[in-house]
């Protein structure tokens, strides 16, 4: 036999995104003996360097926006012309389109794009654009993924067959403890009686940081002994580390950048606040909820991140005060981080399982175009 049977992955870069982390999360639990996992990247990426370690190669080629949409399709020729790879899987959401038709071009048997969002971001020439290329999913594409039934329906209509991969973690690790909770909160000197209000997530658009930082200024004014931890980076740290000292709150908000603890992170957070535009199936939603993180998130993401522990409140956007009055419910009510772990392996979110499933579904495809 040749080896293990290589899946390339078609990202823009393999930072600590949601897809990215879902993407990891299977490599580190397949067996490496059976598949391997290769990347096809337009940015260098945090996760670069274990992905080379566990055996995987990193493939780099300039993205649409540095090239141009002819300019991006010659590209992508001329990497599946000298490489060969049985299966494509893509995670560019509309942006598949373009990829899968150059795979088809050449001879790419299985070939599958995956949603992991409910919107497109930029203005309405980037939509327009992202819409156009979208409209080749379902032509050039031999499968589709979806992290929630409402990934699917924005990204492939109503009528494709979709197969829905649980946004899986590893649930042990971010399971509550006292004793590191105590220790995350003792390195950043925050004492047990300040209330901590926490979110993981790319300064973007998308995560809406504006909204969290407007709510939590008025939840300190009726909760003073609080602080706001920000977790990730991206383009609009600069704007909301300025909004942040035109509220005149950049004494209690720490922007932590991108961190490599999310598991130990969690445990110093008292509510998880997720406010996002839109989402396909947030990762960090699911891991919050295994650390027993109350989460108070807007009423657009779909319900079915709710894990059923009674930690997750949706509200509407259009109004802030709703919000920080559930914040100050929260504060008020002494709650037990201590969860029933065997919720998340029901509703189907184990990694290990989801690897396992993910695993068997490519050795499958491989075996069908052999």
């Amino acid at each position: 036999m040749g080896g293990p049977l290589r899946v390339l992955h078609v990202v823009v870069n393999m930072n600590r995104g949601g897809a990215e982390t879902l993407l990891m999360n299977l490599y580190r639990n397949i067996d490496r003996t059976k598949v391997q996992f290769d990347f096809l990247t337009c940015k260098p990426g945090v996760f670069d360097k274990e992905i080379e370690e566990l055996g995987g190669n990193v493939h780099r080629v300039p993205y649409v926006t540095d090239v141009g949409h002819r300019g991006y399709k010659r590209v992508l020729q001329a990497f599946f012309k000298t490489h060969d790879y049985k299966i494509v899987h893509a995670h560019l959401d509309k942006m598949c389109g373009i990829v899968l038709q150059e795979a088809e071009k050449a001879k790419v048997p299985v070939r599958i794009a995956h949603s992991h969002n409910t919107r497109s971001e930029g203005g309405l020439v980037r939509k327009l654009y992202k819409s156009y290329t979208g409209n080749n999913i379902n032509r050039y594409s031999t499968h589709r993924f979806a992290c929630s039934q409402l990934a699917s329906k924005w990204l492939f209509g109503r009528r494709s067959s979709v197969h829905v991969l649980k946004n899986g973690i590893e649930s042990k690790k971010f399971l509550y403890s006292e004793e590191r909770r105590s220790k995350v909160r003792s390195e950043f000197n925050i004492s047990e009686e300040v209330f901590v209000v926490g979110h993981v997530g790319r300064f973007n658009l998308q995560k809406n940081h504006k909204f969290i930082l407007e709510v939590f200024q008025k939840f300190l004014k009726i909760h003073p002994e609080a602080i706001l931890l920000l977790a990730g980076d991206g383009v609009l740290k600069e704007r909301m580390e300025a909004k942040a000292r035109a509220l005149k709150i950049e004494g209690e908000v720490d922007f932590l950048g991108v961190r490599e603890d999310i598991d130990e992170l969690l445990q110093a957070f008292d509510l998880f606040l997720f406010p996002s535009l839109h989402e396909g199936l947030p990762v960090t939603l699911i891991e919050a909820q295994n650390a027993g993180l109350p989460c108070l998130i807007t009423d657009t993401i779909s319900q079915e991140v709710d894990m059923g522990l009674g930690l997750v409140q949706q509200l509407s956007l259009s109004n802030q005060e709703e919000w920080t009055n559930a914040m100050k419910a929260i504060a008020k009510k002494q709650h037990s981080r201590e969860i029933d772990s065997s919720v998340l392996k029901q509703n189907g979110y184990d990694i290990r399982e989801t690897a396992v499933e993910t695993q068997h579904t490519y050795i499958n495809l491989g075996r069908d175009v052999s």
